[in-house]
């Protein structure tokens, strides 16, 4: 886990240590000290912490004209112990969600696992964007994780499923991905439809 490292092809135009608006605004992450770990394995020093002792997240790019965040996460979402949705939603997506961020992509490319609890985070947070237009997508689900969110009830408010996780991220710029998930979601509100 320790050569994982959040995906660094947007830094050039995104930094979220030296955004102001951002959650870790003035973070600084070390390049070699390993300090974080999961289940005692240490993970990449670039990985922000959020209070979780079993997740983190690395807010990959942000624009505030189109409303959107990309975030990648590590570890495993354990709702059950942990209550990692509340740490994410009132240390982190609050925080976007001041300065007008009603689009949201989670990329868990990295997360092992999901352990749900009560789902009350996810509605409230769903409504919040929903109300804006706004939306909540999860790239990269594995195959068990996708199961366990769906026992969880989530597909109610967080879209995901191998449409989406279809889409190439890593080739994309950030603009790139957020027009091709757009287009999926059109894409399943039509398939709907007919």
């Amino acid at each position: 886990m320790q050569d994982i490292e959040p995906f660094f092809r947007w830094r050039d135009q995104y930094i979220t240590s030296e955004d102001m608006r951002s959650p870790f605004y003035g973070t600084q992450n070390s390049e070699f000290q390993y300090t974080n770990a999961i289940y005692n394995y240490y993970i990449h020093p670039q990985w922000d912490d959020m209070d979780s002792e079993t997740l983190y997240l690395k807010i990959l790019f942000v624009d505030y004209i189109e409303q959107y965040a990309i975030i990648e996460f590590i570890g495993e979402w354990n709702d059950a112990i942990q209550n990692d949705i509340m740490y994410l939603k009132r240390k982190v997506i609050e925080k976007l969600m001041k300065h007008h961020i009603k689009y949201f992509v989670l990329i868990l490319d990295n997360v092992l696992n999901f352990h749900s609890s009560d789902d009350c985070y996810y509605e409230e947070w769903y409504e919040e964007v929903s109300e804006e237009g706004g939306w909540i997508v999860m790239l990269g689900t594995m195959n068990h994780v996708e199961d366990e969110l769906k026992q969880s009830g989530l597909q109610h408010f967080i879209h995901f499923g191998s449409d989406l996780n279809d889409i190439v991220w890593r080739r994309l710029d950030a603009p790139g991905l957020i027009y091709a998930v757009n287009k999926t979601l059109q894409a399943q509100v039509k398939r709907l439809r007919n």
